[in-house]
């Protein structure tokens, strides 16, 4: 990369302090996600296995976004962010952001209203899914480091993909005892 390209780069990249912001709105999310699912009925009067009791899962994401949240605020507040001029962190950029997130919508809606459920099995569905989706939220950095996209990306994102499809299909159909489509 030449100078420019890195103050570029720079420019746009997430500020310390924004990560803050952002760690704290997802450990209060998480957060109510958490008391949300912890007041939901258990169903125990109906001798419902623990583990398949309405709740468990929200709760278990609940607490690992408020863990994932409180590691981005430390790395935040290593990075400066609680001083008075915070340094600009270096990450993807920032200016794509609400490109981004219109990506990530344009996938879910394209798997739950076009993969899943039409015929095609959940493990190779949700490997599509994380797979396609690790390219295209990695463009950005391939772009911003002006490298194309390889067969060992490729391939990377594919045994990512088949690992999670298979691993969400085991959890799900053994530990939650839910049959996928």
């Amino acid at each position: 990369m030449n100078d420019s390209t890195e103050d570029r780069a720079r420019d746009r990249a997430p500020s310390a302090r924004r990560n803050l912001q952002d760690a704290v709105v997802w450990v209060v999310l998480g957060g109510i996600i958490l008391v949300a699912s912890l007041s939901m009925d258990r169903l125990e009067s109906q001798g419902i296995n623990p583990y398949t009791a309405p709740g468990l899962l929200p709760g278990l994401l609940g607490v690992a976004m408020m863990c994932l949240g409180g590691l981005l605020a430390f790395r935040s507040i290593g990075e400066g962010a609680l001083t008075r001029r915070a340094p600009v962190s270096s990450g993807v950029p920032a200016a794509g952001g609400h490109a981004q997130l219109l990506r990530v919508l344009a996938l879910c809606l394209i798997f739950t209203v076009a993969l899943l459920g039409h015929g095609l099995p959940f493990w190779l569905v949700g490997a599509i899914f994380v797979s396609t989706s690790i390219l295209t939220l990695q463009q950005a950095q391939r772009q911003a480091a002006q490298a194309r996209l390889g067969l060992r990306e490729i391939a990377t994102a594919g045994l990512i993909g088949l690992g999670a499809g298979g691993a969400i299909t085991l959890i799900f159909q053994t530990f939650f005892l839910v049959r996928l489509p």
